[in-house]
């Protein structure tokens, strides 16, 4: 593994979410110095958090999985994640209600899930599921350190006697087609496929080894942190100050002095000159390669994932329908991957993931009310340039009538306060493709194929986040920060970064 030349005392890292944070508790507790900017006035990037009126919310991911990876982030300051963070385990992981009207739970608990997999589907599709538990684990086993815990400096880093053992299990099959194996029952297969779409590809078209992320919802476990997910980059950023970092915040980076191919100084959007020795990129990647003033040296246009639609809501009652996490699946399941995936247009039968946090902490909302946040995959801004001031507000008024036909009766007379968020507000937020998903986890965009953590061309800068190694989502960019953090250390300094044994895509 190639690490950073030259000298790294004093490492600038730029972007305070969950990767920044990662990196720098890592990077501190290999004895380095470090300086964090972040633009917006609180940490947590694409996991942080907002007030809505006198309810908290989450302004991006609300799925907390692999809490292991942040204990490591914190054990490497002397921290832990249970010092700062209450993590409550939710049984069920989430609800899944089908336009049939039928519902099953997901619970991690293998003796709980195959029961309620005999109770909706019979005892041949439990000894299925049974099957397939036992192969998402072996898939999980053989993926967590060689093909998503490792920085990777070319393509034949992958041959490796896993990557046999990963083609012996189907990995480079299909998604949908391998879960088909497994189960016949079409709601149990959409269940555990779904989520490829978070890595921007349809189950039908996915790579069967992106089954780790049906991993961590059904074997792993799905957790909420009290205070909501925000909470989490909140204290990553707490243990970094008390571990000598220098946090701030409202203050971005304008752009890098550089002398030859080494970047010396970052300038800041309130004119300060910070010397450096080393530099952690965490924006988007455009935005990243803007403040280096380089271009990506890649051969193929970049793939961006689908966009999501978010309706943050302030609602003065709830709804038996709804779970702390509750999939509504619609009837329609390929059509809608073509439309938002292919055909950049909004879906005509959406699936929805409504989240439902105050279920297990009524502390984010005045008593007696809750905080709802409905999410609708919808085109990125290349695939599907909607005019979204002009369409955003038609589009809300539907997603009130589906929620009010999906068991929601009187949703939009419950809302006290509301946030609508679409693909131009991400796109405001400096998110390329309008999309904060980030690049499509394509073959061509995966593993040692996806845009490397180190930058041709600029010898003392790393990247992270999720544009980068490993890809999209809360536990890939917490390993992403120490993945950028190896880097810097260099190869010769391996042991101060411990490395994971829990480790998975999402």
């Amino acid at each position: 593994m190639r690490g950073l030349d030259g000298p790294t005392d004093h490492v600038v890292v730029v972007g305070a979410g969950l990767s920044g944070l990662s990196a720098t508790l890592h990077l501190l507790g290999a004895g380095r110095r470090v300086t964090v900017l972040e633009a917006a006035p609180h940490v947590g990037g694409r996991a942080g958090g907002d007030r809505l009126g006198d309810y908290r919310i989450d302004t991006g991911a609300s799925v907390l999985t692999m809490p292991e990876l942040l204990d490591e982030a914190f054990a490497a300051v002397g921290s832990s994640l249970a010092d700062r963070v209450e993590l409550t385990r939710l049984d069920p992981a989430y609800r899944a209600r089908f336009a049939d009207g039928s519902t099953i739970a997901v619970h991690t608990d293998a003796g709980a899930m195959e029961a309620e997999v005999r109770r909706v589907a019979g005892p041949g599709e439990a000894a299925g599921y049974r099957r397939l538990r036992a192969w998402l684990t072996e898939l999980y086993r053989v993926q967590r350190d060689t093909f998503i815990g490792a920085n990777f400096d070319s393509p034949l880093d992958l041959v490796s006697p896993a990557l046999a053992r990963l083609a012996v299990l189907g990995g480079f099959g299909r998604l949908g087609p391998r879960i088909g194996t497994f189960l016949a029952d079409e709601r149990l297969r959409r269940l555990l496929s779904f989520q490829s779409l978070y890595a921007g590809v349809a189950p039908a078209q996915a790579l069967a080894a992106y089954a780790v992320i049906a991993y961590m919802d059904t074997v792993a476990g799905v957790y909420h942190p009290r205070g909501g997910v925000a909470s989490v980059a909140d204290a990553m950023a707490a243990a970094a100050t008390d571990a000598g970092a220098d946090v701030r915040v409202s203050t971005g980076a304008a752009w890098l002095e550089r002398r030859g191919d080494r970047v010396t100084a970052v300038r800041t959007t309130h004119g300060e000159r910070i010397p450096c020795d080393a530099v952690v990129l965490t924006p988007d990647l455009p935005v990243s390669y803007r403040l280096l003033g380089m271009a990506p040296r890649r051969p193929l246009r970049p793939r961006w994932s689908p966009s999501a639609v978010v309706l943050h809501a302030g609602v003065t009652r709830t709804w038996p329908a709804l779970d702390h996490h509750t999939i509504l699946f619609g009837d329609a399941w390929d059509r809608t991957f073509d439309e938002i995936l292919r055909r950049g247009r909004l879906m005509s039968d959406p699936s929805l993931l409504v989240t439902r946090p105050t279920a297990t902490d009524p502390g984010l909302a005045p008593s007696g009310r809750h905080v709802v946040s409905v999410l609708a995959p919808c085109p990125n801004l290349e695939t599907g340039p909607i005019d979204w001031a002009r369409v955003g507000p038609a589009y809300r008024a539907e997603l009130g009538r589906v929620l009010e036909r999906r068991g929601l009766t009187g949703f939009d007379d419950a809302v006290e306060v509301e946030r609508l968020v679409t693909p131009a507000d991400w796109a405001g937020a400096g998110l390329a493709a309008g999309t904060p998903f980030s690049l499509a986890h394509t073959f061509a965009q995966t593993g040692p194929f996806r845009p490397r953590n180190l930058v041709r061309g600029a010898a003392n800068v790393v990247l992270a986040g999720c544009g980068t190694t490993p890809g999209v989502g809360i536990p890939p960019v917490v390993v992403s920060g120490r993945l950028a953090a190896l880097r810097v250390v260099g190869a010769g300094r391996r042991q101060v970064i411990r490395r994971s044994r829990h480790m998975a895509v999402r």
